[in-house]
C-alpha cells in the first residue's frame, strides 16, 4: 500500500498492511534546514525543502504542508509576535479593539501567507502523488478566540448570540481555506481547534457543534477527508467532537489513547496520536521514542489508528528519535527486539516540594508546553499576566516550559499530569482550563488569606505575668494593666497568662522574692507531616538556647 492508500483505509476503518505514520512536521522543518521558524513559515521554497527533508528522513505516510494556526488570524487583523523556534503567537484581538465583525472579510486565496502554503502544496503534490498531504486550518473556536481574546469566555455567558455570530463567520473562513487547500492537492483537511479543550460538552454543543459540523460536511462535499485536532485535557469533549461528523480525531498525550480509541471506534470515527512530544521525542532517547511508539501501536490496534505525535513537533526535536520511530513502524523485527528488551525506567530524581510555597509572596506557576507555540498555553499565561497588577508586590508568577528538562522535573515534582496547568504555591488549581479573571483573582486572594492566617499562627506569642505571695500592694495588678495597654496600643495578637501558683512560678526559673515578673514566649510552627533532619532540628533548638 502507498502512504495515501494506507491513511485512506485507516480513516475508513478498513484493513491496512501496517499502521500509518504521520510525523507532524511544522517548524521542525526549519530546524532540519538550519533556518529560523520565521524564515521557514514565510517561504514556499523553504516549506518544500523542509517537508522533502522530513520525507527523506522519516518515510512518513502523510505530512502537513504547514502547521501554523495564525495564518487566518494575521489576515483578519491580529498582530503576531514572530519567533526563531516556534510558530508566531497572536498578540492582538481586533474584535476587542474597535473592529466590528461586519468589517471582517473572508480571506481570499491571494491574501497573506495563503499563497505560500498553496504554492508549497502544489509542488509537493506533484512530487509525491502517493503521499497523504494534510492542509491545516484554524478551527472555528480557536479562530474566534484569536479575534476576541479571552473576552470570549465572558461573552459566552453575557452575549451568547454574538459569540455564535463570530463562530458562524469563523466557519465560513474554515470553508474557504478548505477549498483552497483541497484545490491545491491536499487529501485531508485538519481542523485544528486546541482552544476547545477549555470548555465543557455543554458549551461545546452550544457554540462549536453547529459550525464545526458545517465545516466537516463542506470538506466531505469537496471529496476530501477530515480530521479534528485538539490538544490539552479535552477528554470530556471527545464524544461531542465525534458527533461533528469528522472522519478522524487526533489528540495529544493529555488524553489516554485507550479512551480515544474506545470512544471513536464506537462512533465509527478513526483516531490518531498520541506520542509524547517533550518528555520522549524532544528530551528522550531513541529507545525512549521507540518504546513510546510501541506502546501506542499496541493500544491503537490495527483498525482506524494513525500513529502521530500529540501535536506539531518541537523545533529542535532530534531527527534520530523520529527515525527510530520510523524503524518501529516499518520493521517487525525492530518491534519485537524493543518489546523484548528489559529496560529500567529512568524517571529522574524529583524535587522535594514539601516546603514549597512558604515564602512571603504567593507564587503562581504555569506549567506549559510553550506559551509561544501552544495556543491554550499562551492564553493561560496571558490570563495570569493580565491580573498581576492587582497583586503587585504580593504575588509573583513563573512560566515553566516543559521543553526544558529541568521544567519537566518541576512538573513531575508538583504531580502535574496535564498541560497547561496553573499551580498556586505548589497546589494544582486550574488544569487545562483558562480561568476567568474573577476565578483566578478569587483563588489568589484565598491563598493570600490562608498565608496570613498561617503566618499569624506561626508567629503567635504569649506573655506570662508571674505573681507570688510576696508581691507588695497592687504591683501585680499595675503590671497587668501596663501589659494590656501596650498590647492594645500595638494591636498585637499576644495572649496574656497570669500565674500565681508558687510551684508553677518556680518552673519559669523565678525564685521566691523575685515577683512580680514577666516571661515572654514566641511560638513558631516549624514543620508538619514530616520528620525533619537532625541538622535542621539542631538549628531550631539552638535558637531556643
Amino acid at each position: 500500500m502507498t502512504g495515501l492508500e494506507r491513511i485512506r483505509a485507516a480513516f475508513h476503518r478498513q484493513p491496512v498492511d501496517r499502521t500509518p505514520w504521520v510525523p507532524f512536521v511544522g517548524v521542525h522543518g526549519g530546524y532540519l534546514l538550519d533556518i529560523t521558524a520565521t524564515e521557514y513559515l514565510k517561504s514556499a521554497d523553504r516549506l518544500v525543502e523542509g517537508i522533502e527533508k522530513s520525507i527523506e528522513l522519516y518515510a512518513p505516510d502523510g505530512v502537513p504542508v504547514a502547521f501554523d494556526l495564525q495564518i487566518e488570524a494575521e489576515i483578519l487583523g491580529c498582530k503576531l509576535n514572530w519567533s526563531d523556534d516556534t510558530p508566531p503567537a497572536v498578540i492582538s484581538h481586533p474584535l476587542t479593539e474597535g473592529v466590528a465583525l461586519a468589517d471582517l472579510a473572508i480571506p481570499a486565496a491571494t491574501d497573506g501567507r495563503i499563497p505560500v502554503v498553496l504554492d508549497a502544496t502544489r509542488r509537493l503534490r506533484a512530487a509525491h502523488p502517493d503521499l497523504a498531504l494534510y492542509g491545516l486550518i484554524t478551527g472555528p473556536f480557536t479562530l474566534a478566540l484569536h479575534l476576541m481574546g479571552t473576552d470570549i469566555f465572558m461573552k459566552m455567558f453575557d452575549k451568547p448570540e454574538y459569540v455564535n455570530e463570530v463562530m458562524a463567520f469563523a466557519a465560513k473562513v474554515c470553508n474557504a481555506l478548505s477549498d483552497y487547500y483541497i484545490e491545491a492537492g491536499c487529501d485531508i483537511v485538519a481542523v485544528v481547534d486546541p482552544m476547545t479543550s477549555q470548555i465543557g460538552p455543554d458549551q461545546f454543543q452550544q457554540f462549536v457543534t453547529a459550525p464545526a459540523t458545517e465545516v466537516f460536511e463542506h470538506i466531505r462535499t469537496q471529496g476530501a477527508m477530515s480530521s479534528f485536532f485538539v490538544c490539552g485535557h479535552a477528554e470530556q469533549n471527545l464524544k461531542v467532537m465525534c458527533d461533528c461528523k469528522c472522519d478522524n480525531v487526533s489528540v495529544d498525550e493529555n488524553i489516554p489513547l485507550t479512551t480515544i480509541r474506545d470512544i471513536c471506534l464506537a462512533q465509527d470515527v478513526s483516531f490518531g496520536g498520541n506520542m509524547q512530544l517533550t518528555a520522549v521525542l524532544l528530551l528522550g532517547s531513541e529507545l525512549d521514542s521507540q518504546r513510546n511508539a510501541l506502546d501506542c501501536l499496541d493500544i491503537g490496534g490495527e483498525t482506524g489508528f494513525i500513529l502521530a505525535p500529540g501535536c506539531d513537533l518541537p523545533y529542535d526535536t532530534p531527527a534520530a528519535n523520529l527515525q527510530a520511530v520510523t524503524r518501529i513502524v516499518v520493521d517487525k523485527y525492530e518491534r519485537e527486539k524493543v518489546a523484548a528488551m528489559d529496560v529500567e525506567e529512568n524517571t529522574g530524581e524529583l524535587l522535594d516540594m514539601s516546603q514549597y510555597g512558604q515564602s512571603d509572596k504567593v507564587v503562581v506557576d504555569i506549567i506549559t508546553l510553550d506559551s509561544e507555540a501552544c495556543a491554550p498555553c499562551q492564553y493561560m499565561v496571558e490570563s495570569v499576566k493580565d491580573i498581576m497588577p492587582e497583586f503587585e508586590g504580593i504575588v509573583e508568577w513563573r512560566e515553566h516550559k516543559i521543553k526544558q528538562r529541568e521544567n519537566l522535573v518541576f512538573m513531575s515534582s508538583l504531580l502535574v499530569r496535564n498541560i497547561p496547568t496553573i499551580c498556586i504555591d505548589g497546589q494544582i488549581r486550574f488544569v487545562s482550563r483558562i480561568p476567568s479573571r474573577d476565578e483566578l483573582s478569587e483563588a489568589i486572594q484565598k491563598r493570600i488569606l490562608e498565608k496570613m492566617r498561617i503566618r499569624i499562627r506561626q508567629e503567635q506569642g504569649e506573655v506570662f505575668v508571674l505573681c507570688g505571695a510576696e508581691c507588695e500592694g497592687d504591683a501585680c495588678k499595675r503590671l497587668s494593666e501596663v501589659v494590656e495597654r501596650v498590647i492594645t496600643e500595638l494591636g498585637a495578637d499576644v495572649k496574656v497568662t497570669h500565674i500565681t501558683d508558687p510551684e508553677h512560678v518556680r518552673q519559669f526559673g523565678v525564685l521566691p522574692g523575685q515577683t512580680p515578673a514577666i516571661v515572654t514566649a514566641n511560638y513558631r510552627l516549624r514543620s508538619t507531616k514530616q520528620v525533619p533532619e537532625a541538622s535542621v532540628l539542631r538549628e531550631w533548638i539552638k535558637d531556643l538556647m
